[in-house]
């Protein structure tokens, strides 16, 4: 199959790789002519995803153009770029390709999910999200990895589903787009706040505390929004809370513990050197607790870190001294 990777940041860079090796035609993407450059000199995505040869026979380009040949697109770029880049592509685009939105986060007009954003441009399109507790790092190095396939068009999910799976890398379906896209962008909000906690030193206790709880958050919040609850107990929700909120390969969870350190969130991006999704989830997950009047306490306080200036020992210790709750009713 013909597929073309939209993106040549870490994960857009891994998945292409991944296509390659399963025997697809893949060609990748890049907005920056530069950086697509260095990447055919090198053959290696020496920003992004370093150590990890690229074959010879894979094309990168900044050439949108080449979309009209393509069978399968896969969008993989950060959320607050979608927008003008599924502009730009939709004249290329024909409407029997199949597209896959495989970045994470809400777009900041209106809140919308990724899917929502490229359906807007690409409305007659088969869409479906992939989405799971996958690190760029490992699914490069061909490490063992189960991820989440979701859309509603079951027989397209199932061929889409065969050209993922290897014998490292099993795709799941689901038909629970709203779910698994709310588990990939909301868990990057927690991931940060137990970065934070990593920083602080307020230890493991805590850290698993501010974890589950932020579990319930995402839950309570994805039911507003129309989400099975089943949905967040899987890869796409308990999954990838879990891989993003403890491991050194997350960038949030990295960010989070600068911060926690006492280095103002701004220039804590600018260290990370890519994009830190989180930030950006945080503002829009915020706004969306408040349209859905959904109770989400961590969110809120990881909102007025970023936003509004609090330290994050003070956020911290007022998570801890809310008023007293039952675990399980909402």
């Amino acid at each position: 199959m013909r597929i073309k990777v939209l993106g040549a940041g870490s994960w857009g860079t891994a998945l292409a790789l991944l296509l390659h090796n399963n025997g697809h035609n893949v060609s990748v993407w890049n907005w920056d002519e530069k950086h697509t450059a260095q990447m055919l000199a090198d053959r290696e995505n020496k920003a992004y995803l370093p150590g990890v040869p690229l074959p010879s026979d894979m094309s990168i380009s900044s050439d949108l153009s080449e979309l009209t040949e393509a069978e399968m697109i896969l969008f993989v770029v950060p959320s607050h770029a979608l927008n003008d880049v599924a502009a730009q592509a939709k004249q290329y685009i024909k409407p029997q390709t199949i597209i896959i939105s495989a970045a994470k986060g809400f777009h900041s007009e209106g809140q919308l999910r990724l899917s929502q954003v490229i359906a807007q441009y690409l409305p007659h399109n088969p869409l479906a999200v992939l989405s799971g507790p996958t690190h760029a790092e490992e699914v490069g190095r061909a490490l063992p990895t189960a991820i989440v396939l979701a859309g509603k068009d079951n027989d397209m999910l199932l061929k889409v589903q065969d050209i993922f799976m290897n014998n490292k890398f099993r795709v799941y379906t689901n038909s629970d787009i709203i779910g698994v896209e709310i588990g990939g962008a909301v868990k990057n909000v927690i991931a940060l706040g137990a970065g934070i906690i990593e920083g602080l030193g307020l230890g493991d206790n805590s850290k698993a505390a501010l974890i589950t709880r932020g579990l319930a958050e995402i839950i309570r919040l994805g039911e507003a929004m129309g989400a099975k609850k089943e949905t967040f107990s899987g890869l796409a929700g308990l999954g990838d809370l879990v891989v993003t909120a403890g491991s050194r390969h997350s960038r949030n969870f990295r960010a989070g513990t600068l911060i926690g350190q006492g280095n103002p969130w701004k220039e804590v991006l600018q260290q990370i050197g890519m994009v830190v999704e989180g930030v950006y989830s945080t503002e829009n997950t915020y706004k969306l607790a408040q349209k859905y009047q959904v109770e989400m306490p961590i969110t809120e306080q990881m909102y007025a870190i970023l936003y509004e200036d609090k330290s994050p020992e003070e956020a911290m210790w007022a998570l801890l001294t809310r008023s007293k709750k039952d675990e399980i009713k909402k």
